[in-house]
């Protein structure tokens, strides 16, 4: 059962970073409480590999 709870918190939070990402640093803004927060997802997310618009997801 305890486990069951720690999963369900790790998925809520990360379901949370996930919305406050889309919500700020995505449109460009800072979040409002913790810049710094909003600085590392930003690092984070350039650091990934992504599909831009001009490429093709098909190979």
């Amino acid at each position: 059962m305890l486990a069951i709870v720690l999963v369900m918190l790790l998925v809520l939070a990360a379901a949370a970073a996930v919305v406050l990402y889309v919500a700020y640093p995505h449109r460009g803004e800072e979040l409002p409480v913790v810049p710094q927060l909003g600085d590392a997802m930003r690092k984070g997310v350039d650091s990934l590999p992504t599909i831009g618009d001009h490429e093709d997801i098909r190979a």
